[in-house]
């Protein structure tokens, strides 16, 4: 039973893996040219519809759908699931790039935090929704995400602010995904606090920077 039930977690573990990775894939048509940032962001608000028609039919009617039975750790079998949570925080750093204040040029690597870094971050080492992760976890996460973004930000705003961009955005994804917050007893799922954190950190750099 004790292996049985090992092997199911590692598979949940390496599907979550594989579906933070093909996250990926949401804003690449942006970036070949072939729909608008305003078409991307409408489709991940469509993801976010699809996911929580999919939770109300778990947790209201009861129903074990198949993505339940692949994703969801047991810890998630009452409350709402990280599958649903990702497409709010990807859908969520779309619109806020959606105003003036942000552009897809922060947002695309914010996302990307998520959907890269997250499972890299996972496959080094596992802990619970509230226990900190190890240093060497922090450590390449991070510059896992630096070197997502600074592809993006130094060509828009130079290697100096850019690097600096990079950083706090990289830093602000380490720390929301091996700390995760606490927000009056509740754990705020890294799902949602990477992307959106960093996004807005590197506004936020960016604007005073600027």
């Amino acid at each position: 039973m004790g292996a049985a039930a090992t092997g199911w977690r590692e598979r949940v573990e390496f599907e979550r893996r594989l579906v933070h990775a093909t996250g990926t894939l949401y804003p690449v048509p942006y970036l070949l040219g072939w729909l608008s940032w305003t078409q991307t962001t409408l489709l991940l608000l469509l993801s976010v519809a699809t996911a929580a028609a999919l939770e109300f039919l778990r947790l209201v009617v009861g129903l074990d759908h198949a993505v339940y039975r692949t994703l969801i750790r047991e810890y998630e079998a009452d409350a709402v699931a990280g599958y649903a949570v990702y497409q709010v925080g990807m859908a969520g750093a779309a619109a806020v790039a959606l105003t003036s204040v942000a552009s897809p040029t922060l947002a695309v690597p914010a996302m990307w935090m998520l959907s890269l870094g997250d499972p890299v971050s996972g496959a080094l080492g596992t802990n619970g929704p509230r226990e900190p992760k190890r240093p060497l976890v922090w450590a390449v996460m991070f510059l896992v995400c630096v070197a997502i973004a600074l592809p993006f930000v130094v060509p828009s705003f130079g290697p100096t602010t850019g690097a600096v961009v990079a950083t706090v955005g990289a830093l602000t994804a380490t720390v929301a995904d091996g700390l995760p917050p606490v927000v009056r007893g509740t754990t705020v799922d890294d799902n949602l606090s990477i992307p959106i954190g960093a996004l807005v950190s590197m506004v936020i750099v960016a604007i005073a920077l600027g």
